[in-house]
């Protein structure tokens, strides 16, 4: 059984609102905070942007900036040849997989004009070309979607996204290896005064720990100061019929369960 401390506190449902697809990519917000955000800062890409291309759809003078050191030449060089040597091996494939052979197209008809991609990894430090701080990220912006899912390296910048708390309208974030990290997942959830956690969904493709628990999880956490919050934990089943998806569509999804 999961934490106490990961119980979401109620939002109605007709508040929320999934943006991106229905499978791995698409994250549950509360659409009361679309109207006065005013950009998204991506931290960890991939090749993945589902949920800024549905965003910016919905609020198009949105602001992108998204941030991920291994997305670059080498990465789509692999994933080129990759995806060729697939196509030819294999005579069926999903429309799906024949899109994404071509996903550098999309990458390069996305990331333009106000929609940006900055080959660094976050971190704490400022070395050019290499790494940035999240602070300095953070610094002068406020009304923002912080979306974060950077492979483990997320519990290094926890205390940077409670001091810049306030900026933030949304958070959503992936936490990795959940079962040797909880202790740091539960400080931040009780630190943290201004966000407060919202939506919980286990990622279904990296399995689950002895306790049959996910191993990922995905969390959306929502500014208090914007949203007008009742502090009551949920009694909602999870995952949410309709709202939640499979991360992969082949693999069954979790059923969570809390401690008391």
């Amino acid at each position: 059984m999961l934490s106490k401390y990961l119980k979401p506190f109620h939002v109605e449902n007709n508040n929320l609102i999934r943006i991106g697809p229905k499978f791995d990519g698409g994250y549950v917000i509360d659409k009361r905070i679309i109207n006065f955000t005013k950009k998204i800062i991506t931290c960890g890409l991939n090749d993945d942007w589902e949920f800024e291309k549905y965003f910016i759809k919905i609020k198009p003078d949105c602001e992108i900036i998204a941030y991920d050191h291994t997305v670059n030449k080498e990465f789509w060089v692999k994933r080129f040849k990759k995806d060729i040597i697939n196509f030819f091996l294999f005579k069926k494939l999903s429309y799906k997989k024949i899109i994404k052979i071509f996903k550098y197209i999309d990458y390069i008809f996305f990331f333009r004009d106000k929609i940006v991609h900055h080959e660094l990894k976050i971190g704490l430090q400022n070395i050019p070309y290499r790494e940035i701080d999240l602070s300095k990220i953070l610094h002068n912006n406020e009304n923002l979607i912080l979306k974060i899912d950077i492979e483990g390296d997320e519990y290094k910048i926890l205390n940077t996204i409670i001091e810049n708390s306030k900026k933030i309208n949304c958070l959503l974030i992936e936490f990795h290896s959940i079962n040797k990290n909880i202790a740091l997942i539960e400080k931040f959830i009780v630190n943290n005064t201004n966000l407060k956690l919202i939506h919980i969904h286990g990622n279904n493709y990296a399995g689950n720990n002895n306790g049959g628990d996910p191993n990922i999880i995905e969390l959306t956490f929502i500014n208090i100061n914007k949203i007008n919050l009742e502090l009551t934990k949920t009694n909602k089943l999870y995952p949410i019929y309709k709202i939640d998806y499979k991360n992969h569509p082949k693999k069954d999804d979790f059923i969570l369960r809390f401690k008391d």
